[in-house]
């Protein structure tokens, strides 16, 4: 196994690339939208240290901690030895649209657009009949204490392979589909997606899903990684870089998403012909398996809303559940009042929906950005 920025796979050349070293780039939003289920080669790369070249001959899955056998897969015995689960389930990182809130205050982290998101077919065993194999059905008195501990082969900060946690009630609900993805869309695993195994945890921030896997431990605690204990957690607008280090203990890991969505149709500050037909289109999803029920769109400031039409069931999908991926939208205008602002938000089957204000929810590592999706139109008399 090695690590080689110099060594890293090739990628489309159409993405935007919000980082060179570690690579993390996104897709055009256009394309990103065109299907329901994102290409290999186009869904969005989010890295954290080079890409790791391993040999699948050679590679191991350890399974350890407070479990009664400590046990060593294969990528063979992972496809043969377990039955295999597909789930089709939308992956975002957590810092999606975090250049709106850098817009209005410095934040750190990756500049991303709206295109940190994609949608996929993994399949491989879940992990609850690898941890059962291994005995966690002994633990079964604490089940509701413990954590499921993730570290991938990439060395990234404090010398350490990336690394989060769940909550073990997570991993073993069957319902919750969390598997060791050995197949992204029929093929295997591309290097920049976890080849050759990646866990897959629905419903939850794509920090969860650890590429590259290398150990999965069974615990009493939280992952002590730099990635679930000094980031990946949300703070109050007051709270700077000089006042969060007594913070990062006190406050949980985010885990599920929030409600999110996007306008991927028209772009900011698009010319669109004052008076002419014009359909919005965009995406959106919620976290912990809740549904999209409503999609709202603004012409006016918020003043008045008309409902977009969501279509997931006319993508020609396998017959697969879509519980734990994106919603496509659209809304249709005979008459486009240019100039004008675009204005989205969500709703889901929990009743959740987004926050008006971006100001509210601004936060020094800039995740979970969920605010009020806003795109300027013009016309062909003015710019906004």
């Amino acid at each position: 196994m090695a690590s080689d920025y110099n060594k890293e796979p090739g990628r489309a050349s159409d993405f935007t690339i919000n980082q060179t070293t570690p690579f993390n780039a996104e897709p055009p939003v256009a394309i990103l939208r065109e299907h329901f289920v994102t290409a290999n080669d186009k869904f969005y790369v989010r890295n954290h240290a080079p890409v790791p070249l391993i040999d699948e001959a050679s590679y191991k899955l350890s399974v350890e901690g407070l479990i009664a056998r400590h046990c060593k897969f294969s990528i063979w015995e992972l496809k043969h030895s377990f039955p295999q689960h597909t789930v089709m389930a939308t992956l975002m990182c957590a810092g999606n649209r975090r250049t709106e809130m850098s817009d209005i205050k410095a934040v750190r982290g990756v500049g991303w657009g709206c295109a940190a998101i994609s949608n996929a077919v993994w399949k491989g065993p879940r992990l609850r009949d690898v941890l059962f194999m291994a005995g966690v059905e002994k633990l079964e008195s604490l089940w509701d204490q413990l954590h499921v501990d993730f570290e991938g082969i990439d060395i990234c900060k404090d010398k350490r392979g990336y690394g989060s946690s769940i909550p073990l009630h997570k991993a073993l609900e069957k319902r919750g589909d969390v598997i060791l993805a050995v197949e992204m869309n029929g093929s295997e695993l591309p290097r920049d997606h976890g080849y050759p195994v990646r866990v897959i945890v629905p419903g939850y921030i794509g920090a969860r899903s650890v590429k590259w896997l290398k150990t999965i431990r069974i615990q009493m605690h939280e992952s002590t990684n730099y990635y679930q204990k000094k980031d990946y957690k949300l703070f109050l607008p007051e709270v700077d870089w000089d006042t969060v280090d007594e913070l990062w203990d006190k406050s949980p890991a985010i885990q599920e998403l929030n409600v999110q969505a996007a306008i991927t149709q028209p772009t900011d500050n698009e010319r669109i012909p004052k008076g002419s037909s014009y359909t919005v289109k965009g995406y959106a999803l919620s976290g912990g398996g809740r549904k999209i029920t409503r999609v709202d769109i603004s012409f006016d400031g918020g003043k008045s809303w008309k409902v977009a039409n969501l279509f997931t069931a006319s993508q020609n999908l396998p017959k697969i559940d879509t519980k734990w991926s994106w919603d496509f939208w659209e809304c249709s205008v005979k008459f486009m009042p240019s100039p004008c602002q675009i204005i989205c938000r969500a709703w889901d089957e929990g009743s959740n929906t987004m926050p008006e204000n971006i100001h509210q929810i601004w936060n020094l590592r800039g995740v979970m950005n969920n605010s009020w999706v806003r795109v300027n139109v013009v016309s062909d008399e003015a710019k906004l």
